[in-house]
């Protein structure tokens, strides 16, 4: 099943198995990289846990089972949200077929971002995690890409037809506001170039590379799975700069002595892929 080696898939059955007697799980799925087909000898079992906000489990039930199956030490296992607004919580636990993290997910809070999605609202949390932050879109990637493995109610059947197909409100929105947040950023690393403020036009560099990164997966009409294997993704992808790859490291691995130059570089790779975008970004006003 999945492709898992066999003393792993032995270890999900039966964690499967008893997470779905605890009150108020409603869903069990596989996600992370074994969901997507990119996973190694080394990689995690990451489990998806669903739940309704006004009816959640009992975070002791989800204690005592990573307790259980924990070999090395105590596993970490936190509260709802503990870990940030979209993260939400889980557990970490080392096992004796490797490591496991369990992630909560409110039914609530995803069906309301997909909702959002399609009208096209959507936000990327910098705090929430390195190096870029969270975006809310992750939720509609993890959805589609999500393996089920306990769904009694068809909670993921629904989750997963509404998200079939791309919002184009959405690729509109993402489009807009990346392209503007990379343009208005690019003028602000203009002016710390020519002071050779490092500290800011590196910052520069990275939040606009970063904004034209998800705007390509906008004009692939893909959902962003995170910035793991983001730039691989969009090399195997139609709509892509040409040596897109080697255009942003070299635009990252800068020095002190080029500044301007790069800068330069990251400006053509935005007007790159604006004549992607096809008439889909429009300018707030002139810079």
């Amino acid at each position: 099943m999945f492709n898992i080696p066999i003393d792993k898939q032995k270890l999900l059955d039966n964690l499967v198995n008893e997470l779905k007697q605890v009150d108020g799980v409603k869903a069990i799925v596989l996600g992370g990289s074994y969901a997507i087909g990119l996973a190694t000898e080394s990689s995690d079992l990451d489990i998806g846990i669903y739940y309704y906000q006004l009816s959640p489990f009992e975070i002791e039930d989800i204690r005592n089972i990573a307790v259980k199956y924990s070999v090395k030490e105590q596993p970490t296992v936190t509260n709802f949200y503990e870990w940030g607004t979209w993260v939400n919580g889980g557990a970490w636990i080392n096992t004796a077929n490797g490591e496991v993290d369990f992630v909560y997910k409110n039914i609530d809070q995803i069906t309301k971002t997909i909702e959002n999605a399609k009208n096209g609202i959507w936000e990327n949390n910098f705090e929430q995690q390195p190096p870029y932050g969270f975006s809310s879109i992750i939720f509609l990637s993890e959805t589609q890409s999500s393996l089920s493995l306990y769904d009694p109610d068809d909670v993921l059947k629904k989750l997963k037809e509404s998200v079939k197909e791309y919002p184009q409100k959405l690729k509109q929105s993402v489009v807009q506001q990346s392209l503007w947040s990379a343009e208005f950023t690019i003028w602000q690393a203009e002016k710390f170039a020519i002071k050779n403020d490092t500290y800011n036009t590196v910052g520069c560099l990275t939040r606009a590379i970063k904004n034209i990164v998800t705007t390509l997966f906008a004009l692939n009409e893909i959902y962003p799975m995170g910035d793991k294997r983001a730039i691989s993704i969009l090399e195997q992808e139609q709509i892509r700069p040409q040596n897109l790859t080697y255009k942003i490291d070299h635009i990252l691995c800068c020095s002190i002595d080029n500044l301007i130059d790069t800068v330069s570089n990251l400006k053509a790779l935005f007007e790159e892929v604006v004549s992607y975008a096809d008439g889909l970004y429009k300018p707030y006003y002139k810079l």
